[in-house]
């Protein structure tokens, strides 16, 4: 079916999440971002708050109230929202065994048909295609005659995406009277506006005007009969959907016919949930009545079609919509992918999901499997949630602050990470080519529940870190993606982002994160044998592949060695030296040295240590816009600045001080919505650039403001980007993007909970909270809060060890400090005020006066006062501020 200006699923100008998988290897439109690398020596810190503490909770105890998942696996909806028709007791629907919802319809009388020889004329008409319109695989035209053929599938769609007017003109062999018409068009999108005339006495003649029409059956009654030859329909306006602003018209009927409602119940689950849907039918009429289920992430997208579904994306029969064919003696029925009678009655499994609709319906094409009338009786609706059960049982790791805004995003992270913890099943992968053997069965990290559900190794440099930190127990679901795009390495060294399109997606900066993240894997866990085994691909991606997209000032420039065509985590229209690749070359780099002296190579890590500081060198000198106070976004072009490439600038340590707060001030300054900050300055890269936010690029800044000394800005800027999702609906989870005005940045194929968007949380938990390890393992740690005006804080990390417990409070007079250390591993307190303005005392024992210290392992550095060799136990410290 038409999408937009083609009728294949060609990628839409401008826009960046991955829509598109073309012929062969393919182009797909992406999105990930830049990240801080965890255990990197930080700037600055944040200044002490100066807010009254309130009382500290129990540890351990009143951080459960704020976990999001549901208490099994067992999940049922909370509420209805609306039913339509002729529907008895809809409430019926939440609970087993209560009172029982009756969906009844009657057998519809046939359609008005227009005599033999009549003709369908269009002002214009889409190309055909070859069956790859993302529903049934059939070759399909869009002619005019499509409109009065009686096949409700088949329709006009026009060939002016957004341009109007556009004209349907019916012939009739002799002149016939009418009272009116009837135009039937379909879930992709209506016309809204439209003129209906008559051809009478030599001239065309007003019948009837439509204003706002939203419904796809319309009848539309003359104010008095006529006779004619022709009728032509004047479209002016159609709903602008997804799949395209077109004129679609399935049929137009020679008479007005005022449709039966189609009884439906729409039910609410409360929250983006994940899994296989469950309809407990006790029974039906016996003729096969058909129910359709749409399904959607949120109410502003819920239609009778789905805001999502694989079938519709690969060509398998879905029509937007999963359907099932209930018996007369009833099912209980869990939907799983695949037909249900021969080649109909098509279902598509499992869904991502907030909201379901439940309609007593079935398509043309499924008769007589399946009839959109008769009698259906429902006991019950539920899901058989797949994901990560993230009930407070299971929680490793945990934070709580005295900002009840803050839990909650913090949690709401962690559970919209928990639903893309799920198993790689071939039957609900992303469709496009993505299944495979080396992968099913086993624990991943997916984009998304509702798509892409495939996991991405630029999406793993934050998902990751919010498993490490929850759950660290299933870290394997980072590991098996890590070592499976590692196993699929090419011959010249570039390491694929993820399964998709057979392991040949071409993006530039994937495999650096690939390199940053199997270091963040080794840094939580320890796993010497994964960072042995998977060295060798280390060494290949940097020692072969970059240095043949490398140019002769040192830098990165996409282009060359054939990468023109290659993307990156949004797909964006840019090459030559970009700022973004390369501090994420940098941080790269210093990753893989940290690992390679871990491992005991230590002529490999000083060799990428020299290149890093090579590269980073090259960025300031070919990169830094003097007049605007920040890094370009690329060196040719039209001058921009981009959040990617600045704030990883700052976390990879390329930017020093005065670079870094210049940067930061370009940013507060061009980018700052009540919805984030936007990850570009301007829309010389494409129309609305400057309005898009996304929380994974967010993540780097966020750490930026954070270490430079800059908490309240971080804590701001949490505010905007995770209050707004908070509060809009779904409600919870973090969005994988947002568009102008706070919308959903691709309309209904937006993932509203997104793994790379939770950089939230380990935000709060390794720079407000202040805990990080600083070597694999957690063999060494720091802890450095940044309080941000925060009254107190606490939390614990999950390491190999045991629980690393960290609590701190902060008032005008003291800043107090406990952390209860694991055996096996040592650790430092950095303490976020002006070493001379306090005094630290742990327990009763004066550790620093203001001037001096009293033990070896006090030392002051950037004014900041740090206590080193701190091993198993419980330390207690107060810092008391002067005066």
């Amino acid at each position: 079916m038409p999408l937009n200006s083609t009728p294949e699923n060609a990628p839409r100008p401008g826009l960046s999440r991955r829509a598109v998988v073309a012929a062969g290897a393919g182009a797909l439109a992406l999105s990930a971002a830049g990240l801080p690398t965890a255990g990197t020596a930080s700037a600055a810190e944040g200044s002490a708050g100066t807010a009254t503490p309130s009382p500290a909770p129990r540890p351990g105890r009143d951080w459960q109230r704020y976990v999001q998942a549901p208490a099994s696996r067992a999940v049922r909806p909370v509420r209805v929202i609306d039913s339509t028709g002729d529907v008895r007791s809809p409430d019926g629907l939440l609970k087993s065994g209560g009172s029982r919802t009756v969906l009844r319809r009657p057998e519809p009388t046939p359609a008005p048909r227009w005599p033999e020889g009549t003709v369908a004329e269009a002002s214009s008409a889409h190309a055909g295609n070859n069956g790859n319109d993302g529903n049934d695989g059939q070759p399909r035209t869009y002619d005019a005659r499509n409109a009065i053929d009686g096949d409700p599938e088949s329709f006009w769609n026009d060939d002016t995406l957004g341009a109007f007017p556009d004209t349907l003109t019916i012939t009739l062999p002799a002149s016939r009277e009418l009272s009116g018409i009837t135009i039937v068009s379909n879930s992709d999108g209506v016309p809204t506006d439209f003129v209906v005339d008559v051809w009478q006495d030599g001239g065309w003649q007003t019948a009837a005007t439509v204003e706002d029409n939203d419904v796809i059956q319309r009848a539309v009654p003359f104010t008095a009969k006529v006779s004619t030859t022709k009728v032509r329909i004047t479209v002016t306006g159609v709903q602008d959907t997804p799949r395209g602003a077109f004129t679609r018209v399935n049929e137009v009927w020679p008479e007005p016919v005022t449709p039966v409602v189609a009884p439906s119940v729409t039910v609410d689950f409360g929250k983006v949930v994940v899994g296989f849907p469950r309809v407990r039918f006790t029974s039906a009429s016996d003729n096969s009545p058909g129910v359709r289920l749409a399904f959607s992430e949120t109410k502003q997208f819920l239609t009778d079609r789905s805001d999502f579904t694989r079938s519709d994306q690969s060509g398998g029969g879905g029509r937007g919509t999963d359907q099932f064919a209930v018996p007369a003696a009833g099912a209980d029925w869990t939907d799983h992918k695949g037909f249900q009678a021969g080649d109909k009655v098509y279902a598509d499994g499992l869904h991502g999901f907030r909201y379901l609709k439940i309609t007593l319906d079935a398509l043309v094409g499924d008769a007589p499997a399946a009839r959109p009338w008769g009698t259906v009786e429902i006991d019950s609706v539920g899901l058989d949630f797949s994901a990560y059960l993230g009930t407070p049982s299971t929680y490793r790791g945990w934070f709580l602050c005295s900002d009840d805004d803050l839990n909650r995003y913090w949690y709401g992270a962690s559970y919209t990470n928990e639903l893309v913890t799920d198993t790689f099943r071939q039957d609900d992968v992303d469709p496009r080519n993505a299944w495979s053997p080396s992968l099913e069965g086993k624990l991943v990290l997916h984009d998304g529940p509702k798509r892409d559900r495939d996991p991405y190794v630029g999406d793993l440099a934050v998902s990751a870190r919010t498993l490490y930190l929850t759950h660290d127990d299933t870290a394997a679901a980072a590991r098996n993606v890590l070592a499976d795009l590692a196993d699929h390495q090419r011959a010249d060294g570039w390491i694929p982002p993820a399964s998709i399109a057979g392991y040949t997606l071409p993006l530039f900066d994937y495999p650096l994160w690939w390199v940053t993240c199997s270091w963040d894997y080794v840094l939580y866990t320890g796993d010497r044998s994964y960072a042995s085994r998977y060295y060798p691909n280390l060494l290949k991606v940097l020692d072969t592949w970059y240095p043949s997209v490398t140019d002769s000032a040192g830098l990165l420039s996409k282009g060359l060695n054939g990468t023109g065509g290659y993307g990156d985590y949004a797909f964006l229209d840019r090459s030559g030296r970009i700022t973004y690749y390369n501090a994420n070359y940098v941080q790269a780099l210093n990753d893989a040295a940290r690992l390679a002296r871990w491992l005991g190579h230590e002529g490999d890590a000083e060799r990428w240590s020299r290149r890093a500081a090579s590269v980073k060198d090259a960025i300031n000198t070919h990169l830094w816009d003097e007049a605007a106070g920040a890094y370009l976004d690329s060196a040719t072009g039209p001058v921009r600045h981009a959040q990617d490439g600045n704030a990883i600038a700052i976390t990879a340590g390329v930017a020093g001080s005065e670079r870094a707060a210049s940067a930061l001030a370009h940013l507060d300054a061009t980018t700052q919505r009540p919805y984030g900050n936007a990850f570009m300055d301007n829309d010389t890269l494409f129309g609305d650039a400057s309005q898009r936010v996304y929380a994974f690029t967010s993540y780097p800044e966020i750490v930026a403001r954070f270490e430079t000394g800059r908490a309240e800005s971080a804590v701001d800027q949490i505010r905007r980007t995770y209050g707004w999702m908070d509060s809009h609906d779904p409600g919870i989870t973090h969005w994988e993007g947002i568009g102008p005005g706070g919308s959903l940045y691709e309309g209904a194929y937006t993932s509203m909970a997104h793994g790379w968007s939770t950089g939230v949380l380990p935000a709060l938990t390794h720079q407000l909270l202040g805990a990080l390890p600083t070597s694999p393992g957690y063999a060494t740690w720091e802890v450095r809060p940044h309080p941000g005006g925060i009254a107190w804080a606490q939390g614990q990390l999950p390491t190999p060890q045991g629980p690393l417990e960290v609590k701190w409070e902060n008032s005008a007079k003291a800043f107090e400090l406990t952390v209860r250390v694991p055996a096996g591993t040592r650790g430092a307190v950095v303490f976020p005020m002006d070493s001379r303005d306090v005094t630290v005392r742990r327990g009763g024992r004066m550790l620093w006066d203001g001037r001096r210290a009293s033990d070896r392992g006090v030392r002051v550095t950037d004014s900041r006062l740090t206590v080193s060799g701190l091993r198993a136990g419980t330390h207690s410290f107060s810092a008391v501020r002067h005066g």
